[in-house]
């Protein structure tokens, strides 16, 4: 089967099957940065604007926009409670519609492996941001199991299925992160693992929530009802599962920052 490709064009969607794993890396992300309050920041690849949400509420910032190339994420973001404090707008990762030096801090949070180009992508990050500024990104440690629906992928690949993955999948290991952030002329480069954890009050709530997005739906769509049912039940049996019924298991992301040189 030809490799299927991760999309996140629906920001409902997004916002149930990943918005909370954002969150809770994100935090945890944000803890670690320590950034100073009334910064200008950049949000690449905000999508939904889980994330954006949060430098908000958690940064006290000057300044914050977003940019995504799908106007249907960029939609939901906008409908956010935080929305008023951000200027969103639709671009490319590869090509900021902003001039040098424009932000204190610029970001990416799960985005880098979807960047066709993650060189171009942090090259662009730390163009924007001035001298001494902070360029940071995380992402879900897929080639290690990090990736929240690893439980599915995983069963995926039992059955001799390609699961959906991010076009620049390297791009969240921590030797290639390190390189991009040197490569891109970065100085005072630190780096660190997050695990996320999240519950489910049962596996119904679970697949509801995680088949949720369209790369999800069309691999199991692309199955026969009994495959179907079979690979629901073997994803059961993976999980853990306590004597409520109660589902809680861990993420894993790469993490790293570091600042343009003065």
């Amino acid at each position: 089967m030809a490799e299927q490709q991760i999309r996140f064009d629906d920001g409902g969607a997004y916002e149930q099957a990943m918005g909370v794993w954002s969150r809770s890396a994100g935090e945890i992300f944000l803890d670690w940065l320590a950034p100073a309050t009334g910064l200008r920041w950049l949000d690449v690849g905000c999508g939904s604007g889980a994330f954006t949400e949060l430098i908000v509420r958690r940064c006290a910032p000057g300044e914050v926009q977003g940019i995504d190339p799908s106007e249907e994420q960029l939609a939901f973001a906008r409908a956010r409670s935080a929305a008023q404090a951000v200027r969103f707008r639709q671009g490319d990762a590869m090509a900021l519609p902003f001039a040098d030096a424009s932000f204190d801090a610029a970001v990416m949070a799960l985005v880098l492996f979807f960047v066709p180009q993650p060189a171009q992508g942090v090259a662009e990050m730390a163009r924007v941001v001035r001298p001494g500024g902070l360029v940071a990104a995380y992402l879900w440690d897929f080639e290690a199991g990090g990736f929240p629906f690893e439980p599915i992928q995983a069963e995926l690949r039992a059955m001799g299925l390609t699961p959906a993955l991010p076009p620049s999948l390297q791009a969240a290991r921590m030797d290639v992160l390190r390189e991009l952030w040197r490569g891109a002329g970065l100085a005072a480069i630190d780096s660190r693992t997050i695990t996320a954890s999240r519950s489910f009050a049962s596996f119904e709530e679970f697949w509801t929530l995680t088949t949720a997005m369209s790369s999800m739906r069309a691999a199991i769509a692309r199955m026969t009802p009994a495959d179907a049912s079979a690979f629901r039940s073997r994803v059961q049996a993976r999980l853990p599962t306590d004597a409520a019924g109660r589902i809680t298991y861990q993420a894993r992301a790469n993490a790293i920052q570091g600042r343009v040189p003065d």
